[in-house]
């Protein structure tokens, strides 16, 4: 590492003799020629009140989460002139506890060959001495994907305002010779430490209809070397966006992401292109061969596992050094078509950052909304042991339904005789629920809430769980079904579905959600399926939102818990 801090040092000390080897902001010029697409006014009706989003324009990825000198930092992709997507830089914001965050000016902006076209995204390391490095894809003149490096400039700011970047940029670039698809090579990881004192980062890829998780190495975090082989890559799977790769237990305490070590099991995530959809695998990292082995019967083609089964993608973990803890981020994307989300002068949202971990039993991950979430709650309403009969439905009242966070738990053992017959045809769980909907009467289900609801119960937003019988044992499916979710019939209504790995007969069923105006994020089964919803209801806005608990099977379903909060604003990006 000595040689990154000498060269750190002459970096400084250029641009303090001012060399230049950075354009000052009139780098920026870059996007003179470029329409902006801002209206006059952004629209309000939909905007969340406690999900990070900027005031304005277009978000996506969020990029480098980390925390520094006791600070969180967010970096997200961001189009400073329009709500549209295009003009990319890093935007940038910190938080004392991940919920209220303060604007900065754009860290990474283009300024240099290998990234004039824009600064796409990237992840942030801590390399020794807890000093922070960022890797992120540059778009250079040729219009290739290539692999860039900044510094902080100033080490004792907290805010980590001014970045540096390297005058050997690109690092990393493809070329004939490494066989590397130059405009499918993007999105490099937070690197890991080897025991052989080595640095190692993926980025994703894809060769043809191949995606890969292509391996490079470094000593000095600079100068990097391919390695022969990926370290994961699958035929058939199309593009790798946004790979993440990281250590796991069976204990919410997060590990480091360079942990090797018994008992510690690696998790490969990756974004794929062609489905929009973010999965992962569990298995082995064979660090001698820099390898990753996914578990024994893992689902091939990343078809299996999916951190949500609804709006969320381009996802980012971190490890959060003061508390110990892996933490997600993911963007919710909007479900308006892009005329409309024009309009309404912005686009996108990030999910509430998640607590991620293994469950016990090995096969999965753990996700739940990070305690500081809490401090927002107010107005609580609880509910003791309720009886819910056959085709009842029960208002929640005294909060205020368009922004609240609901926790209810179902006791549903001494119904499950009434529970229908699965078809061993019904494997897939988004169809299955788009099929049987919140409408269509069941033996043991639907049952589960109806958010964001006009008090005549012509919108809503339903949430629920439905039981079925199979061979030996009994199959839980959580549906949020968007199909009445707004009278509007512009907006992408489709219907979300997971398989839910609890048994019925000796656990009771959980649900949670957060409800933020036009964001529905829900965990069932206290966090082993998560569905977000984006939706646009036309009636259930502010306070004409109403909640309600359903129950529409035949069966009787017992509400063991509730409770409910009206949730406060959260400052966000607001300037002083």
């Amino acid at each position: 590492m000595a040689s990154f801090y000498l060269w750190l040092m002459c970096l400084c000390w250029m641009i303090v003799l001012g060399h230049g080897i950075l354009e000052a902001e009139a780098s920026h010029r870059v996007y003179r020629n470029l329409a902006s697409l801002q209206p006059a006014s952004p629209s309000q009706t939909y905007r969340t009140s406690y999900h990070f989003q900027p005031p304005k324009n277009w978000m996506n990825d969020p990029n480098g989460p980390t925390v520094y000198k006791g600070l969180y930092h967010l970096f997200y992709q961001y189009n400073p002139l329009g709500p549209d997507w295009g003009n990319i830089v890093w935007a940038h914001s910190t938080s004392k506890d991940l919920i209220n965050w303060n604007p900065h000016k754009a860290a990474i902006f283009p300024s240099q060959k290998g990234d004039v076209n824009g600064c796409w995204s990237g992840s942030t390391t801590m390399l020794r001495g807890e000093n922070p490095a960022i890797l992120y894809t540059g778009i250079d003149p040729k219009n290739q994907q290539v692999q860039n490096l900044a510094v902080p400039r100033n080490l004792s700011d907290p805010y980590l305002i001014e970045w540096v970047k390297s005058p050997y940029n690109p690092l990393m670039t493809p070329t004939p010779e490494n066989k590397i698809n130059s405009s499918s090579f993007r999105d490099p990881t937070t690197a890991w430490l080897g025991p052989d004192g080595r640095w190692r980062v993926i980025v994703g890829n894809k060769l043809n209809r191949r995606g890969k998780a292509l391996l490079y190495r470094s000593k000095d975090f600079v100068r990097w070397t391919k390695a022969q082989h990926p370290l994961y890559s699958i035929q058939g799977t199309g593009m790798w966006e946004c790979p993440d790769f990281y250590p796991v237990s069976s204990s919410p305490i997060g590990l480091d992401t360079s942990t090797i070590g018994e008992g510690v099991k690696h998790v490969l995530k990756v974004s794929l292109d062609d489905t929009k959809h973010d999965q992962y695998a569990i298995g082995t990292y064979v660090h001698s061969k820099d390898v990753f082995v996914p578990n024994a019967g893992a689902a091939e083609k990343f078809s299996g596992l999916r951190y949500d089964y609804g709006k969320f993608y381009a996802s980012k973990t971190f490890y959060d050094s003061l508390k110990k803890r892996r933490i997600l981020w993911g963007w919710i994307n909007e479900s308006l078509s892009r005329e409309d989300y024009i309009a309404q002068g912005w686009s996108g949202v990030q999910a509430i950052p998640r607590l991620i971990w293994l469950d016990k039993s090995g096969k999965q991950l753990v996700q739940w909304p990070i305690s500081e979430i809490e401090t927002l709650r107010q107005k609580k309403v609880g509910y003791p042991l309720t009886l819910l009969k056959s085709g009842s439905t029960l208002e929640v009242q005294g909060i205020k339904a368009a922004q609240a966070d609901v926790d209810v738990s179902f006791q549903v053992a001494s119904q499950l005789e009434q529970a229908d017959a699965l078809d061993p045809s019904w494997t897939d769980p988004q169809l299955l629920c788009s099929q049987k909907g919140a409408s269509v009467r069941g033996g043991t289900g639907p049952f589960g809430l109806k958010v964001l609801a006009s008090k005549d119960l012509q919108e809503y937003t339903a949430v629920f769980f439905r039981i079925f019988k199979a061979r030996n044992k009994y199959v839980v499916l959580m549906c949020s079904d968007q199909s009445r979710s707004s009278l509007n019939e512009k907006p992408d209504k489709t219907t979300y579905g997971a398989f839910l790995d609890v048994d019925p007969l000796h656990e009771e069923l959980s649900l949670r959600s957060l409800i933020d105006h036009s964001i529905v994020e829900s965990f069932g089964g206290k966090g082993k399926a998560c569905i977000t919803s984006r939706v646009y209801p036309t009636k259930a806005l502010g306070n004409e939102a109403r909640l309600y608990v359903f129950n529409y099977g035949k069966a009787n379903v017992a509400i063991s818990s509730m409770n409910a909060w009206t949730m406060k604003n959260a400052s966000i990006n607001r300037k002083n």
